[in-house]
């Protein structure tokens, strides 16, 4: 138990590197996203992402909230519930042109056990000394959007983001980074960029070696001080067209382009220099009220085992994910069936809510001449 653990410690130090490296799986916590419509869809929503959520999607898109102030939550859990995720924003538009957030994340696990301490000195094993401890990535953001207004129907808007990780009274990491995005409507078309870590995002760790300085030489391990890890900018495109329907109905798809350039990945598009990794998204609406959502991604290659243990080339996978959504005037609760590649896990439910409110002595906007607001 106690090489399992300096396991544990070790892939949280980065494989024991002191020296600062561009890791491709830097807070990786953030690619599950937030929100169960955009989950739904395959996160394919930087060009739709118009709520409280664009906080996170695409900061533009925070001008176009069709209430003052809205109110996101949303709580996951992973790995048959060892990981939990939970999430919440507070978005406000400030006026007309301009708007902001404050968003939070969790990702951790809890309750790990702590065995370094499970012998006592006479080498009896000892529950009673067993202790627990959390593993957990935060993020802290801060957002900010204003309309352009030489350029009708373009929005621009970026974050500025705190990343804290820590594992128990071992280590912890502080990181800084800024995001930058943009928005553009016209008639039902929308177009949306996401410069995601366009600073790059640089986690600095240290480490309390004094905690396991004796296990790691029993077990072979460097024992390190401190470390850092750097996340690379990354490009998202998307665009995205409202159609009407009959009857009341409505469909809009969206197609969503993340580019990145921090070594070959297994995507649909991968090359030493650039990857590309594609998902798509589409929403059905009746009123704007009740929402049907689908959307594909995640493409990747999986090498075929022969019968002899060798290969026999390789196939392209992808991960499908559905959804539903109900809006009541100013309550909005949303589901989303995903998995997120732990697919021996099983698949995850996504629920989340988000309430919308007008400022104190505003008077209350008819909810059927803003639609044209809601993808």
């Amino acid at each position: 138990m106690s090489r399992l653990f300096a396991a544990c410690l070790v892939l949280f130090a980065g494989v024991g590197s002191s020296q600062a490296q561009v890791n491709k799986y830097a807070n990786a916590f953030l690619d599950i996203g937030v929100g169960a419509r955009g989950i739904a869809l395959s996160q394919a929503t930087v060009a739709s992402a118009d709520d409280a959520t664009a906080a996170f999607w695409n900061p533009a898109g925070l001008t176009d909230m069709r209430r003052d102030i809205q109110v996101g939550l949303m709580h996951n859990e992973h790995f048959a519930g060892i990981v939990k995720f939970d999430y919440g924003t507070v978005a406000v538009k400030f006026s007309e042109k301009d708007a902001g957030a404050f968003t939070f994340i969790r990702s951790g696990v809890d309750d790990i056990p702590n065995t370094l301490e499970l012998l006592d000195a006479n080498g009896n094993v000892d529950y009673d000394r067993v202790q627990s401890f959390s593993a957990a990535d935060y993020a802290f953001m801060l957002s900010y959007a204003r309309r352009i207004d030489k350029l009708k129907g373009l929005s621009v808007g970026g974050n500025a983001k705190v990343i804290y990780r820590h594992i128990g009274e071992f280590g912890q990491g502080w990181g800084f980074g800024i995001d930058l995005s943009a928005r553009y409507v016209r008639n039902k078309w929308k177009f949306g960029a996401m410069f995601r870590d366009a600073s790059s995002t640089i986690t600095q760790f240290s480490y309390n070696t004094e905690t396991f300085r004796v296990i790691f030489a029993q077990t072979g391990n460097e024992v390190i001080s401190s470390s850092t890890e750097i996340a690379v900018p990354r490009l998202m495109l998307a665009g995205a067209r409202r159609f009407e329907l009959p009857w009341n109905l409505s469909v809009q798809p969206e197609l969503q382009m993340v580019m990145t350039t921090d070594g070959r990945r297994n995507v649909l598009i991968g090359t030493d220099a650039l990857s590309i990794d594609p998902s798509f998204g589409f929403e059905f609406g009746y009123k704007d009220m009740v929402f049907l959502r689908g959307g594909v991604g995640r493409f990747q290659y999986l090498k075929e085992v022969t019968a002899g243990g060798g290969y026999d080339g390789k196939s392209l996978t992808l991960l499908p994910t559905a959804g539903i959504g109900f809006r009541i005037k100013a309550f909005t609760v949303d589901y989303a069936l995903a998995n997120f590649g732990n697919s021996f896990m099983g698949l995850s439910h996504v629920f989340s809510l988000r309430l919308d409110f007008h400022k104190a002595g505003k008077k209350s906007q008819d909810e059927s001449t803003d639609s044209n607001l809601r993808p």
